[in-house]
């Protein structure tokens, strides 16, 4: 979110046209996987109607390109989990400067436990670097009551909280036993250009948001997420085989792109025309990952309920930050569930 800091000098371009986004090129190596989760994404939004917050038709809520490989065409189970894995969320930079503010209602925890599953944030320091998240991460493993089975923890990082995580299970091999997967949404794994234009001393000034109680612990945090410096952390370390990884990747149609986020949106579309206003699509994905589906939403929008308690804002420069993400993680949870079942068979 450290985009706030440098809005004040930016000027937002003009509305863009909703002219479909095209077929962004796959990575090689990349399992594309975009049917069958869409299948279950469908399948949930169609089920749970108006129960689900800011509900929208599913092909409004994925940004479809007619690349898509083929589902399963099988039914879609939506009981009670046969494995009741556990999510435990890594959040970006910034995250508890902005926590007490966003006065989140836990609406996703409520809504996955009830088919079985669990959701819980690892408290890392938000304006750290990654290797020093690497290592809470690695503490809230190790804490976490392991199953007498499989492994049932799945490992959630979202924006940068992706590189901490990747750095977590490649620096302390005693957790991958416990980790069934690791789950990127709009991940910084190759970095944003946006972190080579911000000061350290800038987004401290993120300690002076209203509630904020954020450190400026080891001052790393822009440091990790520059693309030069995580492009050679991927040279040089990489991912453990023994984890399933998956990519879940914003890639919004213009007319999805918050007000606060248009000019870095055009600005990224300078360097690569697909872009969620923060990174761009091609730095979102985890190496030899699962591709899970192309997000119809802005970087803040997947993850971040910002209008749900401020409205106000919500109508202003965050004006298209109503998503179904209660949702768009049962539907994760339920893929990774089947997925790993089939790997296991």
């Amino acid at each position: 979110m450290f985009a706030v800091l440098l809005a004040g000098c930016s000027t937002a371009p003009p509305p863009t046209s909703e002219d479909p986004p095209g077929a962004p090129v796959i990575p090689e190596g990349i399992d594309d996987q975009r049917g069958r989760f869409g299948e279950i994404f469908c399948a949930i939004l169609d089920e749970r109607g108006q129960e689900v917050p800011d509900t929208r038709p599913c092909d409004e809520a994925l940004t479809l390109t007619g690349t898509e490989s083929e589902g399963a065409g099988g039914t879609v189970d939506l009981g009670p989990s046969k494995r009741p894995l556990a999510a435990l969320v890594v959040p970006g930079i910034g995250w508890d400067c902005f926590a007490n503010w966003l006065d989140l209602q836990g609406s996703v925890t409520t809504h996955v436990r009830r088919f079985g599953y669990d959701l819980v944030a690892v408290d890392v320091q938000s304006l750290s670097s990654s290797a020093t998240n690497a290592r809470v991460i690695r503490d809230a493993v190790m804490a976490t009551e392991g199953s007498d089975g499989h492994p049932d923890l799945v490992l959630v990082g979202y924006s940068k909280g992706t590189p901490d995580i990747l750095e977590a299970v490649v620096a302390y091999p005693e957790i991958r036993p416990r980790i069934a997967a690791v789950v990127s949404v709009a991940g910084a794994v190759g970095g944003s250009p946006i972190a080579d234009e911000v000061t350290q001393s800038r987004l401290e000034l993120l300690r002076n948001w209203p509630g904020a109680e954020c450190s400026k612990g080891d001052a790393g945090a822009l440091d990790s997420l520059r693309p030069a410096i995580r492009d050679a952390w991927l040279d040089e370390n990489p991912l453990p085989d023994e984890i399933a990884y998956y990519s879940l990747v914003t890639v919004p149609t213009p007319g999805r792109v918050s007000s606060a986020l248009k000019p870095f949106y055009k600005k990224l579309g300078k360097i690569e025309r697909f872009n969620d206003g923060m990174v761009m699509y091609s730095d979102q994905f985890v190496p030899g990952s699962t591709l899970l589906g192309y997000v119809n939403a802005d970087h803040w929008t997947v993850a971040v309920p910002i209008a749900r308690t401020h409205p106000s804002v919500g109508t202003t420069v965050v004006n298209r930050n109503d998503y179904p993400r209660e949702a768009l993680l049962e539907a994760v949870l339920r893929f990774v569930e089947e997925d790993l079942a089939t790997r296991e068979r």
